[in-house]
């Protein structure tokens, strides 16, 4: 069905069938007192910050520009539709991450701009997993509790050629907190299945939306928002507010206080190993405020409080890269293999790797070294950064 230069909403079957598909899209309304606070304050023309936080799409990787991503298409909304009022654009998408660095930088990349209304989208690099559902439920929560007037909304994206996401272990989460949850798997990725249109006319990759693809997501969006924009207009009914404090966490919510620690944070004894001391110019600017070590040997320690610890590091396409050994309280015999060389090809990947998961809460003592090789390293081991809670 896909051809050169070929609109999808040029087609009455496809416009016809995508109002349905829209509908499908909103897997749970949740309480929308504080979305309907958010448009009543801009319907009054007050100043509300607009902001998006997740992975790459939300990024707006292969849009062909910012202007064309679904986060900006949704903030043009808000624009458009409330010209009386005033609204900054916060973009925190960050590509290739999880829920559980998610949480860890929420308040640098989100919060500290003091946001009104935010999507969170991580249900395609979160795993399906009870791991995810946990990390995502610390980030929810730290956002609900940032302020209770912040509105947020939950976007499943999901892989085209599987059907593959986490939306299971997140709507779970969205019902639980009270969430309006939209997702592309009942909606878009259902016409894909159903012939409607083809995955190539949506994404060059089976998973990041072309220009079209990121109108489609953005229109699914706009049409909830239009929908409780009517019922605001028409003074339908408010729920009541929905308090965090009186939901108890689904999950053991070990997360929702983590905190991320680069080489300004982190007291450390280094041998071989030295601080990265580059100035970060941007968010995106990933690879800098961390430690790096060449020579077999090279070695860092430090002694942090938590009961959850993953390390963050540089996985390369630039290979190789030397490997380093994590020991954790002295357990060798439990060692953790911390691998620089990536498998893939895309680009280089800011991998986080989980080494600790409700584990005692106490001081535990970290030391990562550099292992034995013959081979002519092309750059060093590059340690970002630590996350722990």
């Amino acid at each position: 069905m896909s051809r050169e230069g070929f609109s999808l909403l040029e087609s009455l079957q496809f416009i016809k069938e995508f109002e349905q598909k829209k509908e499908d899209a909103i897997v749970n309304r949740g309480n929308l007192y504080r979305l309907k606070t958010c448009i009543r304050r801009a319907m009054k023309g007050e100043t509300l910050r607009i902001g998006f936080f997740g992975g790459s799409i939300t990024q707006g990787s292969l849009a062909s520009n910012e202007k064309t991503c679904y986060a900006w298409l949704v903030y043009k909304w808000w624009v458009t539709t409330f010209p009386q009022a005033k609204f900054e654009y916060i973009n925190g998408g960050i590509g290739g991450t999880s829920s559980l660095y998610g949480v860890a930088r929420v308040d640098r990349d989100l919060l500290a701009y003091q946001p009104d209304f935010v999507i969170v989208d991580f249900s395609v690099n979160d795993e399906s997993t009870k791991f995810f559902q946990e990390t995502y439920e610390g980030l929810i929560r730290k956002i609900l509790k940032f302020s209770e007037n912040v509105s947020v909304l939950l976007l499943h994206n999901v892989f085209y050629d599987s059907g593959k996401n986490a939306q299971e272990q997140h709507l779970e989460l969205g019902k639980r907190y009270g969430l309006p949850c939209i997702s592309m798997k009942e909606s878009l990725y259902s016409m894909v299945l159903q012939d409607l249109c083809d995955r190539k006319d949506l994404t060059e990759d089976d998973l990041h939306p072309n220009d079209q693809g990121h109108k489609l997501l953005s229109l699914i969006i706009i049409s909830f928002l239009e929908e409780v924009y009517q019922e605001v207009k028409e003074d339908k009914e408010i729920e009541g507010k929905q308090k965090l404090e009186e939901q108890k966490p689904l999950t053991g919510n070990a997360y929702e206080n983590a905190v991320l620690l680069q080489n300004k944070e982190l007291e450390s004894r280094l041998e071989g190993f030295e601080r990265d001391l580059r100035k970060k110019e941007h968010r995106l600017d990933l690879f800098k405020n961390g430690f790096m070590a060449w020579k077999t040997g090279d070695r860092i320690s430090f002694s942090v409080e938590c009961s959850c610890l993953a390390i963050q590091y540089l996985k390369s396409i630039r290979k190789p890269v030397p490997m380093a050994e994590l020991v954790i309280d002295g357990d060798k015999e439990h060692h953790v293999l911390l691998d620089g060389n990536f498998e893939e090809e895309w680009g280089d990947c800011l991998y986080l790797q989980s080494v600790l998961h409700h584990a005692e809460r106490k001081i535990h003592t970290v030391e990562i070294t550099i292992l034995d090789s013959k081979v002519k390293y092309i750059q060093p081991f590059y340690l970002v950064a630590i996350i722990c809670s």
